[in-house]
């Protein structure tokens, strides 16, 4: 079971969004009656500067997606992100400078048999490796104790905390606001 990574053209991207889309719904345990907005955005987002994808193949199945792309002043998560650094009292110096040159981990997913192999992890190698910005963002809902895959890889990766228990406009889950500095140092 060795997965095929390979990073996605734009047109590959949008003509397979929904094929990955129910990825990142099955990943997720999210209800399918958000499959046609999910797929809609994913193809939005294709359009942003930077925007990089990389999917996970095992014998001409899809079983893993991330993508990601450069950060931006107009984007909402940027303003959610200045929210959040403004809640607790910032931002500082460093993170102005971050918060305006990163790349955003939009999405990683992994169908749930394949969790725990390391797709993700040669996936976010893959998705990282030729970012252009100084640092990686990522948010992910939090877990008690951090005691699921994404965190572990997360953290393997090298991602520290730049938010914990943030909450979106719109999302009452909490999520952590994970961050690490490019190129990523810790070796497949």
């Amino acid at each position: 079971m060795s997965p095929i990574i390979r990073k996605l053209s734009i047109p590959e991207f949008t003509i397979n969004a929904p094929v990955l889309v129910d990825v990142y719904i099955d990943a997720m345990n999210y209800d399918k009656a958000i499959r046609d907005t999910r797929i809609e955005v994913w193809r939005r987002n294709s359009q942003n500067p930077g925007f990089t994808a990389v999917a996970a193949v095992i014998d001409d199945q899809v079983v893993g997606i991330a993508y990601g792309f450069n950060g931006s002043p107009d984007h909402w998560w940027q303003h959610q992100l200045r929210r959040g650094l403004r809640q607790q009292g910032g931002p500082t110096e460093e993170e102005i400078h971050i918060i305006y040159d990163y790349f955003e981990v939009a999405e990683v997913h992994v169908q749930p048999g394949f969790q725990g192999h390391g797709i993700g992890r040669k996936m976010m190698h893959e998705l990282l490796k030729d970012a252009a910005s100084s640092h990686a963002i990522l948010s992910t809902p939090e877990i008690d104790e951090e005691a699921n895959h994404a965190f572990s890889l997360y953290r393997s990766l090298g991602f520290s905390d730049l938010l914990r228990d943030f909450r979106f406009d719109g999302d009452q889950r909490a999520f952590a606001v994970l961050i690490t500095p490019l190129p990523l140092q810790h070796s497949l």
